[in-house]
């Protein structure tokens, strides 16, 4: 991900027993869930608008993910409250990246990263999708101008 820093957007988060494995310990594929939702409501704060009136109003079909990861540095367990603070690090013509940072008693416990592509409709099938360009007003809101 490039080095620049962009639009950021934080939440507070309490983990939920449905978050967690029979030991109490978040099970790792629902911090992708977090960080899901935590780009939904970044696109949300950048935008104004919530998810469905964002695609109304850009005719989006959606913006897939097409790349993610994390590193686990620190058990999340039933009844923590975690911030999560969802930045875009990198916007492209069609698409950009968000790093996620989890903090737990302000330590980072989960770092995750996503790319994104903004996906409008193809032109021959408007059931399909395909990449289109972000919007220059996203694109300088996204770069945290």
């Amino acid at each position: 991900m490039a080095d620049h820093e962009g639009f950021s957007h934080a939440r507070i988060l309490t983990v939920e027993w449905g978050h967690c494995d029979p030991a109490g310990i978040v099970f790792n594929p629902r911090f992708f869930d977090f960080f899901d939702w935590s780009t939904a409501m970044l696109c949300e704060a950048a935008t104004g608008l919530p998810k469905a009136g964002m695609l109304a109003r850009y005719d989006l079909l959606g913006i897939p993910l097409v790349e993610t990861g994390a590193r686990f540095l620190k058990p999340s367990r039933y009844g923590d409250t975690v911030e999560i603070v969802s930045t875009v690090v990198d916007v492209g013509r069609s698409s950009f990246a968000v790093r996620h940072r989890l903090l737990k008693a302000g330590e980072l416990a989960v770092e995750g990263r996503e790319r994104r592509v903004w996906a409008g409709r193809h032109p021959d099938d408007p059931a399909r999708m395909k990449a289109a360009p972000i919007p220059d007003e996203l694109v300088r809101r996204f770069r945290g101008e």
